[in-house]
């Protein structure tokens, strides 16, 4: 979103608060056509890859490596280093090395991906090629939700476009480095977000984590060394290429370097992608988004979607950044702030994500497969009034059960939400079984909320 913001906190000047915003790969979202390589061209487009290809492919990962770029799709991983990662060939018997973008956006909350690649498809396919050149691939791979098909023909477009202005292919741009890119369009699952599942979805096969290690960078897509990293990540590698690392780490903080798409969904004024450097807090993320809807006020929110653990308005002027979520307990993951007013049910809601991650479990570890469906039986019978105070137990019981119990992280953000529910909001869940339903029904008692508004004036 690259709108100017216009409404804000009291004694905050306009200009101030577009400062804290920094259009880079929004840059051109709002510009007519700026999916074509024409329009991106005209932009400065591919003027980084012709400036790496004149550098050495070591040189183009210690300037990543130096700007401290991190990924950008939830684990926050240094990208430099990955890339580093790649064992050196036997020259007798090399085996090929691949690049795998994961453009498998899937995360409740999470919108940035899909409009990066919409609207600026381009971004993506450079930042590929010089990943490609960094890391000695000859063969690239976007691996895109199917289920998106606007954005699947836009991506192919855009790589024909390449192809066609000698950008991919053989000697590309006269430097004797060859590169095909392949769009990959998956089937659409949750678990396929996680990389080795993502891997064996592009061999073919029913996606489902692998054991590690081996790590992907040792033997990963076709048991060869393979780099996987998220489309933003790769997106942000022209820039750094163009503008250096300092100019990178001129933007954010000191562990969380640069830039990063911020989504802010549910009861805000103005939903939609705020690209603003690491570290930037929700307060400052809402006054440009308009504030809480009007006649509301915060709740609880999500810092990086449903499968890192919630926070309320206690944490407003927390830094959004890797150090600062972690610090309270929760994760920055990917950046989808969902926002949620005094209206909604934190048990419903809750109940909701776990019926999801109970949907999207692959079924291949117990805990997961099994914890996931009893804690939705309990769940159910709480919204209902039904439940009592050991099931909260329970919960937290089967929470401690599944996480880190399971080949892949689906287990652990499952649970996000239900341990951090709990934590902030007990009495909510006590109110269920004592008031004999949820009491945000009209239809059911409104006690607790009227005994809300009392403990809020005192």
């Amino acid at each position: 979103m690259t709108d100017q913001p216009t409404t804000g906190r009291a004694g905050a000047s306009a200009e101030k608060r577009a400062s804290a915003l920094t259009p880079v790969l929004t840059a051109r979202w709002d510009q007519a056509d700026a999916f074509t390589r024409r329009n991106y061209e005209k932009a400065d487009g591919y003027k980084a890859l012709r400036r790496a290809l004149q550098r050495k492919p070591e040189d183009i990962v210690e300037i990543v490596k130096d700007s401290g770029l991190r990924g950008r799709g939830g684990a926050g991983f240094p990208t430099g280093m990955k890339w580093s990662f790649i064992p050196a060939q036997d020259p007798a018997s090399p085996k090929p090395v691949y690049l795998v973008v994961n453009a498998d956006e899937s995360e409740p909350g999470t919108c940035k991906d899909i409009p990066l690649m919409l609207a600026d498809p381009h971004v993506l396919v450079e930042g590929v090629i010089i990943t490609s050149y960094a890391i000695g691939a000859k063969h690239a791979f976007i691996y895109v939700r199917g289920e998106v098909l606007h954005v699947l023909r836009r991506v192919i477009n855009a790589v024909a476009e390449a192809y066609e202005a000698g950008y991919l292919g053989q000697n590309i741009l006269g430097s004797g480095f060859d590169l095909d890119v392949v769009v990959h369009a998956g089937a659409g699952a949750y678990i396929c977000g996680e990389e080795t599942a993502l891997l064996d979805s592009l061999e073919g096969r029913r996606g489902q984590p692998r054991l590690k290690p081996p790590f992907p960078a040792v033997a990963g897509l076709y048991a060869s060394p393979t780099v996987i990293n998220n489309v933003e990540t790769i997106a942000s590698v022209p820039s750094i290429v163009a503008g250096g690392a300092d100019w990178f780490r001129s933007m954010g903080s000191e562990k969380s370097p640069g830039y990063g798409i911020f989504s802010l969904s549910g009861h805000v004024t103005r939903p939609g992608q705020y690209e603003a450097p690491l570290g930037i807090t929700l307060r400052e993320l809402l006054e440009m988004a308009g504030g809480i809807r009007a006649g509301h006020e915060l709740k609880f929110w999500t810092p990086g979607g449903s499968s890192t653990p919630m926070l309320t308005a206690e944490h407003l002027d927390v830094p959004l950044d890797f150090e600062g979520m972690a610090g309270v307990g929760s994760l920055l993951g990917t950046r989808a702030l969902q926002i949620f007013d005094e209206t909604t049910c934190v048990v419903r809601a809750t109940g909701r994500w776990v019926d999801f991650y109970k949907h999207e479990s692959c079924g291949k570890c117990t805990p997961c497969r099994e914890g996931f469906w009893w804690m939705v039986q309990i769940f159910d019978r709480l919204e209902k009034g039904e439940g009592t105070e050991a099931d909260l137990d329970k919960l937290l019981d089967l929470s401690d059960n599944i996480a880190g119990r399971s080949f892949c992280a689906l287990a652990d953000g499952g649970v996000a939400p239900v341990v951090s529910s709990i934590e902030h909001f007990r009495d909510e869940y006590i109110a269920h079984f004592e008031h004999g339903g949820c009491p945000f029904d009209p239809a059911a008692s409104t006690l607790f909320a009227q005994e809300q508004k009392v403990s809020a004036t005192r």
